[in-house]
C-alpha cells in the first residue's frame, strides 16, 4: 500500500470536490504546475487510488430504482464458483465476503419487487448457495464519500 504525501492528499481532496476538473483547473487551484498535476495523477492511478467511473452512475437513471442487499449462506468450498456465477448477473453490482451468520453480502439493483424476486431465485439456483435473506434499501442516508477520510489523513500528516 502506497502512502500519500500532502500534495497527493490535496489533489485527492480537489478531485473529491470536482471529479471532472481538468488538469489545468487542478493546477491552478492547487498552485502546482500542470506537469506536476499530470505526473501525480498518473502515479495515483497507477497505485490504485481511483475506482471505476461506473460507481458514479445512478442505477435509477438506468431504470433500476430499487436497491436490495442479500445475505447469502453458502458452502465454503463452492465460494469461488458462486462468486463467478454472481458476477454473471448484471443486477449484482457488488458483493462482499464477510464474517457473521451469512457468508456473502450481495448488493443488487432491480426495477421492482417482482424483478427482485426473480434475481433472488436466480441466486438461489446457483450450486452451493444454501440460503438468502433479503433486505430492501429504504434510501441512501450517507452517500459514498471519502472526503472526510482524506481530510483526516491530511490532519495526521
Amino acid at each position: 500500500m502506497r502512502s500519500y504525501d500532502a500534495v497527493d492528499l490535496r489533489l485527492l481532496t480537489a478531485l473529491a470536490d470536482d471529479p471532472r476538473a481538468t488538469i489545468a483547473a487542478l493546477a491552478e487551484r492547487l498552485r502546482l504546475s500542470r506537469n506536476t498535476v499530470h505526473a501525480r495523477l498518473a502515479r495515483l492511478e497507477e497505485s490504485g487510488a481511483f475506482l471505476d467511473f461506473d460507481r458514479r452512475i445512478s442505477p435509477a437513471a438506468l431504470g433500476y430504482p430499487l436497491t436490495a442487499f442479500l445475505e447469502l449462506t453458502v458452502r465454503q468450498r463452492a465460494l469461488p464458483a458462486i462468486v463467478e456465477r454472481l458476477a454473471e448477473i448484471p443486477e449484482v453490482v457488488q458483493a462482499y465476503g464477510h464474517s457473521g451468520a451469512a457468508d456473502l453480502r450481495v448488493h443488487v439493483v432491480c426495477r421492482d419487487t417482482d424483478h427482485l424476486f426473480r434475481i433472488d431465485a436466480a441466486i438461489l439456483a446457483i450450486d452451493g448457495v444454501e440460503r438468502t435473506e433479503t433486505s430492501l434499501s429504504m434510501g441512501e442516508l450517507i452517500p459514498y464519500r471519502l472526503r472526510p477520510l482524506i481530510e483526516q489523513v491530511r490532519r495526521e500528516l
